[in-house]
């Protein structure tokens, strides 16, 4: 009888490892080549190269500029400047839609994409984000396209095998293998994008921006976009944008959006360390401490207070601002995310709507005309979708906010993003006034702002 029990543990034990061996990862240099080869097969045809072109006006007038000269040779010839980029892109859908970074295709008035067939389209962005550091894109009658699926980035673990596929240098495409090194990286990589990236230790070059980082199945995690380097090449740290978020892109650009709509929390944070936590009462240093709530903020109307600590978003942890603002935009607005938190040392959840910032009150933008005493000043009443459009610090919800400076207040120091608080003295809380305000204290002008954190005045005579 033991003998038997014995057997049929051993058999157990077997069978146990057969299983394992059909699912485990490969070991030797054969069983990479035979596992990667069918591999890059199929998902190569998917990942195109991009060049992108785009022209600048750059003048030759000496003067340009200057408040006075500036108006007598402003009929001076200007000279266009050419700027290429080159880069790379996935394709995402039979009717040829493309994903890339901004920095490859931002603002360019000419792009050309060629597939791994030799096959050339036109393109045009349909979609595009600097600060997330990806753009959309629509080849010019593309059908049947080769394209990649998306897997959910969140079921990604660390160490899981990937591949980068791109065109580093511009020397054709390549493939380059490695591991998920980390993710939840936030404010690491030297790049255009902000937030939350997945690392990679897979070889990343310039050129390789934009490309598909596929696991072992052929479906996208990630899409390329920097390094972490101080040579210029690869370091074995490169940083893709989660697949995530890249559907919520390729969702929007379907519906019609040209920019891309990010859910407004209405709160500012801080993380959580351990000192901190230790003074909130918390076990373990983690979460986002609330520190100021907008009156019309989703998380306020929800019951958030100040002093809360968010934990998590739809289940998933958050521990920095930006990983938080990743979490809501991969929900979408109109969306409702479930957020957790802590307050006064006891758990709770609340549902949140993702929302819009709201353009109220109104923001009355105004420029002031050619005869005014700062012609071409751009303005606007300060609201939570100003302040979103500008990336202005806090929580701002009052003040006259300048959108452009135009040439003549950029000459005498203002810029976008400079909140008005008085013109020679006189409060300024209606930016339809502005001009009126310049003429009454003219010819000694003394104008008081908010840059940042900094309070400036700048003094001008007429």
């Amino acid at each position: 009888m033991f003998r038997q029990i014995i057997l049929a543990l051993t058999l157990a034990v077997l069978a146990g490892s057969a299983l394992q061996a059909e699912t485990r990862v490969p070991t030797s240099p054969a069983e990479i080549s035979l596992s990667f080869a069918p591999l890059v097969k199929q998902a190569a045809p998917a990942v195109v190269n991009i060049y992108a072109r785009r022209v600048v006006q750059q003048a030759r007038s000496p003067f340009a500029g200057d408040p006075l000269f500036g108006r007598l040779f402003r009929d001076f010839d200007t000279r266009p400047r050419v700027q290429n980029s080159l880069g790379s892109g996935v394709i995402l859908s039979e009717d040829g839609f493309v994903v890339s970074n901004y920095h490859v295709v931002g603002q360019a008035t000419e792009i050309r994409v060629v597939l791994n067939d030799r096959r050339e389209f036109d393109a045009q962005v349909l979609l595009a984000d600097e600060e997330s550091d990806l753009a959309i894109l629509q080849l010019q009658g593309a059908k049947d396209m080769p394209y990649l699926g998306l897997r959910d980035s969140d079921t990604v673990e660390v160490g899981e095998l990937v591949l980068a596929i791109g065109n580093p240098f511009g020397v054709g495409q390549t493939v380059s293998s490695g591991i998920v090194s980390g993710l939840a990286r936030t404010g690491t990589a030297t790049g255009n994008g902000r937030g939350y990236f997945i690392q990679t230790d897979a070889p990343i070059n310039p050129g390789n921006s934009g490309g598909a980082l596929i696991d072992v199945a052929g479906q996208l995690v990630g899409v390329n976009t920097s390094i972490l380097t101080r040579s210029g090449g690869s370091n074995g740290i490169g940083f893709a944008i989660p697949s995530a978020l890249v559907q919520q892109f390729v969702q929007q650009a379907r519906d019609g959006q040209t920019a891309f709509q990010r859910p407004w929390a209405g709160m500012t944070g801080q993380p959580v360390d351990a000192d901190l936590s230790e003074s909130l009462g918390l076990g373990v240093p983690g979460g986002i401490a609330i520190v100021d709530l907008h009156p019309a903020s989703p998380f306020a109307l929800a019951g958030l207070e100040v002093g809360d600590v968010v934990l998590g978003v739809d289940g998933q942890p958050v521990n920095t601002p930006p990983e938080m603002i990743f979490r809501m935009s991969v929900r979408g607005i109109g969306e409702t995310a479930q957020i957790t938190y802590v307050r006064a040392g006891q758990e709770r959840s609340a549902d949140v709507p993702m929302i819009a910032p709201p353009d109220e009150p109104p923001a009355q933008r105004t420029v002031i005309g050619e005869r005014g005493i700062l012609p071409g000043l751009a303005l606007a009443r300060v609201n939570p979708a100003v302040s979103a459009e500008l990336g202005l610090p806090g929580l701002p919800d009052e003040g006259i906010v300048v959108l452009n400076p135009g040439p003549f207040g950029a000459r005498v120091g203002l810029q976008a993003g400079d909140i008005l608080q008085a013109i020679d003295g006189a409060a300024v809380d209606d930016p339809t006034e502005v001009d009126a305000i310049l003429r009454r204290a003219a010819p000694n002008i003394q104008i008081e702002a908010q840059r940042g954190n900094r309070r400036l005045v700048l003094r001008f005579r007429l």
